[in-house]
């Protein structure tokens, strides 16, 4: 069951649902995302409020970024925010986070290897690792996200709402995407029960064919955003925040001289401030 392609059966024991068919859909999805996601950029005007401010914060930078920082600050961002998941301060959500994450990229990837490469007899037949892969993600992005969605979105001392208090548009992505692999799983471990094949279309339609409506392109905004946030910093706009210069500096106790006078020439560190306590949520 674990090492069985559930698609290559599927084209099988049925002639309505051809290898061909399969493929079509696969594609049709891939475009839903790719409109869904150009529409939520044009609707919010993403791309250009990103260009309006980066324009503007070029205009008040106070030092040049070099190609070579901002190279290591686009590897940074992949390697922290993207692969790691380093803006979670709590580990439970992190661990979560990173479930539901991996698992859906395994899952879409080792999908689409089976349908368009072991779709049909003629791609011969299905190497076991592709389908011990398939089965593997679902099942991380089953326990990331129900875990999410049963312990940590519950916990008062974040959200703090009931699991069966849904909010069509804020929890069609997350609700679509447990949708869409449990019924998978389903339809797999059944030997190709119908009624879990039709669920796992639905959910997977309301997945790919709701990008408008649901949360699922911020899976690209938050790259980007966490990007620019890292250039704005190297080149001193920061955000237009005041810059807080070193209060042990010499120079800065010559034009402050206050600051010498009631924190001394050293001042301690003003302290951790918010991040005193650990992160109960995100």
């Amino acid at each position: 069951m674990l090492t069985t392609n559930p698609f290559a059966e599927l084209a099988n024991v049925s002639e309505l649902i051809s290898p061909t068919t399969m493929q079509i859909y696969a594609v049709l999805m891939f475009l839903l995302v790719v409109g869904g996601t150009i529409l939520d950029i044009v609707h919010k005007k993403s791309m250009k409020y990103f260009n309006e401010y980066t324009d503007k914060a070029a205009a008040k930078a106070t030092r040049q970024v070099s190609a070579a920082d901002m190279t290591g600050m686009r590897v940074k961002v992949l390697t922290s925010e993207v692969l790691t998941s380093s803006e979670f301060s709590n580990q439970k959500r992190r661990m979560s986070h990173l479930l539901t994450m991996y698992g859906f990229t395994l899952f879409v990837i080792t999908s689409a290897i089976m349908i368009f490469f072991y779709g049909d007899a003629s791609g011969g037949k299905t190497p076991a690792i592709w389908p011990v892969l398939w089965h593997l993600g679902a099942l991380m992005l089953c326990v990331g996200g129900y875990w999410f969605w049963f312990a940590i979105r519950v916990d008062v001392a974040a959200e703090g709402k009931k699991w069966y208090d849904i909010a069509p548009k804020a929890d069609m992505f997350i609700l679509s995407l447990l949708g869409t692999c449990t019924f998978a799983l389903l339809w797999s471990f059944t030997s190709g029960a119908g009624i879990f094949f039709l669920l796992f279309l639905i959910s997977s339609l309301f997945l790919f064919g709701g990008v408008y409506w649901s949360k699922f392109a911020h899976m690209f905004f938050k790259p980007a955003a966490a990007y620019q946030k890292k250039v704005l910093e190297a080149n001193g706009h920061n955000q237009n925040l005041p810059y807080v210069p070193d209060l042990s500096s010499a120079e800065v106790h010559e034009k402050y001289p206050d600051i010498p006078t009631y924190m001394g020439k050293n001042p301690p560190n003003m302290g951790p401030g918010i991040r005193r306590e650990p992160a109960n949520h995100y």
